[in-house]
């Protein structure tokens, strides 16, 4: 990190996000403070390399597109397309791209960056994730997913202790959102470097399929993990639990009844 003083900016709005997460101003300013620090660094150099790695990234760094976003044409395509998808994702929330700035895009690192940047909303439409906390840690987990996202995993580190210590009620939720994010990324094709506005007019289901996004898959999934889970606790884990625990340190009655407890408890929370 070669200025010290983009970095402080950087951890600044991070802890500021550990406490509101819905302060939309300062992931920016991380983001930005963020991308200044790590600019001429092995970091930038490492993100460049992790998305010129798929041909559709190298292409983007090659001729360098940018992103140009006509809401008012944009609302006007058929139902279903995804460029009336984004547009009702703009409007929902109230938001106008001409007022959301334009990074510059001088050398490599900057145009990930700028491309991330006007790229973010889009993402939010075809992955699914909705832009309330749970949506935003889960895209983050998308981003860490598919490519050296150093910035994503340091606003996941700010969503684990908002939900540690302020709202550990929405933990599941969150952490859903999170498992959804990462396997929907892994999974997917790369979308860095996607010509977006070449799609506008297409289905939003036929981009999803273009781009191996399978929604419904990693989603019937996600259910069965947590059942498989279930089935672990309930069994093998109990053996390797008794294993680990002789007689002699712990009473075969009371070992017992800790494991029946713990298995109660599991599947209260379950139910």
């Amino acid at each position: 990190m070669k200025n010290p003083i983009h970095v402080v900016r950087a951890i600044r709005s991070g802890l500021i996000l550990a406490r509101d997460p819905d302060r939309l101003d300062q992931v920016w300013a991380l983001f930005d403070a963020a991308a200044k620090a790590m600019r001429g660094t092995e970091l930038a150099q490492a993100i460049i390399d992790g998305l010129r790695e798929d041909p559709r990234g190298a292409s983007a760094f090659a001729e360098r597109p940018r992103l140009e976003i006509d809401l008012a044409y944009l609302r006007t395509l058929p139902s279903g397309t995804l460029g009336r998808a984004f547009a009702a994702h703009m409007d929902h929330l109230g938001l106008d791209p001409a007022a959301i700035p334009r990074l510059e895009a001088n050398d490599e690192f900057a145009y990930s960056m700028a491309y991330l940047y006007d790229t973010h909303d889009v993402w939010h439409a075809v992955t699914g994730f909705e832009t309330d906390v749970a949506g935003e840690l889960g895209l983050q987990a998308f981003y860490f997913a598919q490519f050296p996202a150093r910035f994503a995993g340091f606003l996941l580190l700010g969503g684990f202790v908002n939900t540690l210590f302020l709202n550990f009620e929405d933990r599941d939720r969150r952490m859903n959102a999170i498992a959804r994010g990462w396997l929907l990324g892994k999974r997917s094709a790369a979308l860095f470097g996607v010509r977006w506005a070449d799609l506008w007019t297409t289905p939003l289901d036929d981009v999803r399929a273009l781009l191996d996004l399978d929604l419904p898959a990693i989603d019937s999934q996600l259910p069965q993990l947590r059942n498989a889970e279930a089935r672990d606790r309930g069994n093998g884990v109990d053996h390797e639990i008794k294993k680990l625990l002789p007689t002699k340190w712990m009473p075969a009655n009371i070992l017992e009844k800790f494991l029946n407890d713990r298995n109660g408890e599991h599947k209260r929370i379950s139910a």
